[in-house]
């Protein structure tokens, strides 16, 4: 079972109509609804399962710029505004702190990738610094590591995933949103080819617009359409330790292992240089237009034929509105974490920073993760599909940058001037 999420009271019905339905109730479908309902924008979620019960509350809680693609940086510091102002903005904690991050490599060849990244971002994030092994030492005490550098930027932070949905939901509804959870939206209602609303396994709910924010589930939803989403699955296995002392509030990243302060004292670390890639019928399909990042990056990547290629190849891919969708059947991802790469990081991570061998581990989890080609989201309009909107494929970036990217949706959908310039992430950038 994945973390403990801070309990939400939703809706127990659906309305017949509103302006806008949402098709998620993951932390950027309900930053897009936070803020539709406060602009006064009628605005429905409609979530197959438990608001944020997968990867919004599995992943490791970063809030970062370093290491993003340069046209993605502007959508991560306007993140940055939204996320220092969010507690105020929902009346909650989120467990934001801004106490950096901290990537380090251990060959020259590693530090050369910071080094490339700081001069392509330097007119946007000129805080970011590189950094020598003495100042590596100074900022993160008690290593043994030897490393060749490192790149720092202070104002990088975290925040608590099991937190930021819970929260967020509760503002929405607060402000007139409705969020309606273990309602499955099995597909789009069509007049004209224009959207008029969705069909849900509860009835039909009538709108002028739908922004699909549906995660690793959204390429199988336009599937049903005849829409080729291009994305994949990856497993990122987690541990959280028992409260422990440790060697900084900073959030640091290396190459096999990474670990940051969790908000009850304990720390959250993951094998940084490794994730889980089961395979799918998906990469028969389309699994050559990511040939670029798996000769980039096939180290990282542990590919497996393993029980979820059954699994997903018992999901039907076509279905029709009045029969059960592959919503229902799963209505909640529960990848089981590899005790492999847990055990590899913490080792890797007690050699670096011998603190960590009084470790004692409180939880262990797993999140499924949807990845495009580019590592780039798509939040944009459907081109074909008057009224639809995208907002997913965030490739593990979603929580960071979730409320500028639910904020830009918003946007989109609503024809206003967006937060930034969308065309990094628009959805006919595939073909």
């Amino acid at each position: 079972m994945g973390p403990t999420i801070a309990p939400v009271q939703t809706s127990s019905g659906m309305p017949s109509s509103t302006t806008v339905v949402i098709v998620g109730g993951g932390i950027v479908g309900l930053t897009a609804a936070l803020t539709l309902a406060e602009r006064g924008i009628p605005v429905t979620v409609l979530e197959k399962g438990r608001v944020a019960a997968e990867q919004s509350s599995r992943n490791l809680g970063w809030i970062r710029k370093t290491n993003r693609t340069p046209e993605d940086v502007p959508l991560a510091m306007a993140a940055d505004r939204l996320w220092q102002g969010m507690p105020e903005r929902v009346g909650k904690t989120v467990g934001y702190r801004q106490a950096g991050i901290m990537f380090i490599a251990r060959t020259a060849e590693q530090m050369a990738v910071y080094e490339n990244w700081q001069q392509s971002v330097k007119d946007y994030v000129p805080e970011s610094r590189l950094l020598t092994p003495n100042e590596i030492a100074q900022q993160v005490p008690g290593g043994q590591g030897v490393w060749a550098g490192g790149i720092f930027t202070p104002s990088d932070g975290r925040a608590e995933p099991t937190l930021a949905s819970s929260a967020i939901a509760q503002a929405a509804m607060a402000k007139g949103a409705v969020i309606v959870e273990n309602c499955a939206v099995r597909s789009l209602s069509l007049a004209t080819g224009k959207v008029c609303g969705v069909v849900t396994e509860k009835g039909e709910i009538r709108c002028e617009q739908v922004l699909l924010a549906a995660g690793l589930w959204s390429r199988r939803f336009l599937g049903n359409m005849g829409i080729n989403l291009p994305t994949l699955p990856v497993v990122c296995s987690v541990l959280r330790t028992q409260p422990m002392e440790g060697p900084t509030d900073i959030a640091v990243g290396a190459p096999d292992f990474s670990f940051r302060k969790h908000q009850d004292g304990g720390f959250i670390i993951t094998q940084r240089g490794a994730l889980d890639a089961p395979l799918t019928l998906d990469h028969a399909r389309i699994g050559l237009r990511y040939l670029p990042t798996l000769r980039s990056q096939r180290d990282a990547l542990r590919i497996r034929l393993n029980r979820y290629f059954w699994q997903d190849l018992m999901l039907p891919r076509r279905w029709r509105n009045n029969r059960i969708s592959p919503f229902e059947r799963v209505r909640t991802m529960d990848p089981e974490p590899n005790p492999d790469l847990n055990n590899e990081a913490l080792t890797n991570l007690r050699a670096a920073w011998p603190v960590f061998n009084q470790a004692k581990i409180e939880q262990a989890w797993a999140g499924m993760i949807d990845i495009t080609p580019d590592t780039n989201p798509v939040i944009g309009a459907v081109d074909g599909v008057p009224g639809l909107t995208l907002a997913t494929g965030f490739s593990g970036h979603g929580f960071g940058t979730s409320p500028a990217a639910g904020q830009l949706a918003a946007d989109l959908v609503m024809n206003a001037t967006p937060l930034v310039d969308p065309a990094p992430y628009r959805f006919d950038r595939f073909k």
